[in-house]
């Protein structure tokens, strides 16, 4: 079987199980006074569940191209995955987890900034003096509309300097 059959395979797995605790469990805690609403807290997960079925049994039985037809252009060619830069994304997957972590004692801004400076040197940028400050300016941006704008408590700086 083929890789993408294997994930979708997987895929239908792992909606099985969210589904479950979707249809099952969700609603077990909910006051009377809430059953009897139309929409419960558990309505989107069960269409996410129904949703992620059909595209996974979509993906699992869609018949396979033939073989002596040539790729289209910008396809993933699974049998040359090798060829592809998986380091990269997993380096940039290892830093998205970092960076989850680094936002409390770092702060807001300096997280960000560092996620988006190595980030982008992870992928290939080196123009410094462009980099920096349009980091700052998003940064900065990003912080503004959600601390001012929407009211939302953002910590930009570490405890220490608050």
């Amino acid at each position: 079987m083929a890789l993408d059959r294997w994930i979708a395979l997987g895929f239908i797995a792992l909606v099985c199980v969210y589904g479950y605790a979707a249809f099952f469990t969700m609603d077990d805690t909910l006051p009377p006074i809430l059953r009897r609403n139309p929409i419960w807290p558990s309505t989107f997960p069960k269409i996410l569940t129904i949703l992620g079925l059909i595209v996974g049994l979509i993906v699992l039985f869609t018949p396979k191209a033939a073989a002596d037809k040539p790729a289209k252009d910008g396809a993933i060619d699974l049998t040359r995955l090798g060829d592809y830069h998986i380091g990269q994304a997993i380096a940039l997957l290892v830093l998205m987890v970092v960076y989850a972590l680094t936002l409390r004692p770092l702060g807001f801004v300096g997280s960000t900034i560092g996620f988006l400076v190595l980030g982008s040197v992870l992928l290939g940028e080196r123009r410094f003096h462009i980099l920096l400050p349009v980091a700052g300016i998003a940064v900065g941006s990003i912080w503004y509309l959600v601390q001012e704008v929407l009211g939302i408590f953002l910590r930009p700086w570490p405890a220490m300097f608050m």
